[in-house]
């Protein structure tokens, strides 16, 4: 069976490739995804299913020209993985070049993401 942190890499991969199928194909079908963030980021918010995170990821590609996309540093304990990185992109609405650290924290269960959660420095993005 898959660790939880080869899960996430395989994720990170398949972002990387831009392959949003190959995502979800490690998404549980009962998922709890959610970007921490102000409304004012148009992709924030409580995600539950396969299909809410695919929306997601549309939304994000909408809002934001991703430029960078670099997870740094990976910590893995057991089921849990947290991952450390950095983003440059072109937040389309408000015409800004953002650079920004974030966090990702993962639950792995058989194989499939359970549960993430995501923020942002929201500071660098509002200024």
């Amino acid at each position: 069976m898959a660790t939880a942190l080869s899960v996430v890499k395989a994720a990170y991969d398949a972002f990387g490739r831009g392959d949003v199928a190959a995502i979800l194909d490690l998404v549980a079908d009962d998922v709890d995804w959610k970007l921490l963030g102000p409304p004012a980021i148009p992709y924030a918010g409580q995600r539950s299913s396969k299909a809410d995170v695919a929306r997601f990821f549309a939304e994000v590609g909408q809002a934001d020209d991703t430029q960078l996309f670099e997870p740094r540093e990976f910590i893995e304990a057991g089921e849990h993985v947290t991952v450390l990185g950095f983003e440059r992109f072109m937040a389309r609405q408000q015409g800004k070049l953002v650079e920004t650290d974030w966090i990702h924290v993962f639950t792995v269960r058989g194989g499939k993401i359970t549960r993430w959660r995501g923020c942002y420095d929201t500071a660098a993005r509002f200024l």
